[in-house]
């Protein structure tokens, strides 16, 4: 397992910045959905290979970290969104709870060995390992669902993101076709491992989990062509970024950051807000419907 690229720091940085700028421009409604999210609505639990909190952390969005030793003491709400980092290593009451936490309403996230861990376990018949671990390595992946009104405020047809591979990452093996969603996917990694999926979701009862290969958190990306070699200063003018707004990525080192590593980081950065901004749509729906037309049935 590899050590945090200082790099892609920076580049979730400018990223993250970057995400809420565009935001702001094209899709002002989603920009303040975001804005209004506490820490009680957001819950993570560290794992020792991903760090999505990092992740949450230069997005300034707030968390609460829930210790994996805590997990099967804590209350859940169906309106909150739960991270697992990997590997998701929880006990069978832990795993019991998560599965009524989601289906009674709750968003889970999870990464890479979690599939093994905790989906197959938990939320069986959906998907599961194909028993043919990965390199270390770097990907082209292709954003499936790019008519989403969220990923197409941000994704843009110039769009060509790197997806970076763990060493040991778990591919995803769909056991029902009717019921998974693929949003990204990688012909890469297909060819090499015998599965595409990179990140899939899957409605379960009230509820909706959310799964990805390998870490959240990409520690390193790739630059495979002259576009991605250049400045991500490049990046601002493809993203439609104002002039005006060049000074405050030049303090941030946009300069020194390649196109290719924001622009991965950036397509991780709007994977993330789109679970989030989902949640919150989903919720303002259900409250809205119970005002209305009184409780949904189940």
């Amino acid at each position: 397992m590899g050590s945090k690229d200082k790099g892609m720091g920076k580049a979730y940085q400018i990223a993250q910045e970057l995400m809420k700028d565009r935001l702001k421009s094209v899709n002002p409604e989603a920009y303040e959905e975001l804005k209004d999210v506490s820490a009680a609505d957001v819950l993570v639990v560290p794992g020792q290979y991903d760090h999505i909190e990092d992740v949450l952390r230069l997005a300034g969005t707030r968390f609460t970290l829930v210790a994996p030793g805590q997990f099967d003491r804590i209350t859940l709400r169906p309106d909150q969104i739960l991270f697992i980092n990997c590997p998701g290593n929880l006990t069978t009451v832990g795993l019991r709870k998560l599965e009524s936490f989601v289906s009674t309403g709750g968003f889970l996230f999870t990464t890479d060995w979690a599939l093994k861990h905790v989906l197959e376990p938990a939320f069986p018949g959906y998907l599961r390992y194909n028993q043919r671990a990965t390199a270390d390595e770097v990907v082209r992946v292709e954003v499936m669902n790019t008519e989403d009104p969220f990923l197409k405020s941000l994704l843009g047809p110039d769009d060509d993101p790197q997806w970076w591979l763990e060493s040991s990452s778990y591919p995803i093996q769909i056991a029902d076709g009717k019921k998974v969603d693929v949003l990204v996917s990688s012909k890469e990694i297909a060819t090499k491992y015998g599965e595409a999926p990179v990140f899939v979701t899957f409605e379960y009862g009230e509820g909706k989990v959310y799964h990805m290969i390998s870490h959240f958190y990409l520690q390193r990306s790739e630059t495979r062509t002259g576009r991605q070699k250049a400045s991500a200063a490049n990046y601002l003018a493809e993203k439609e970024i104002s002039v005006e707004l060049r000074a405050k990525y030049e303090k941030m080192g946009i300069d020194q950051a390649s196109l290719g590593e924001v622009e991965s980081a950036f397509t991780s950065a709007a994977i993330m807000n789109k679970i989030i901004f989902d949640k919150k749509a989903r919720m303002k729906n259900t409250t809205q419907g119970k005002t209305t037309d009184g409780p949904k049935k189940a």
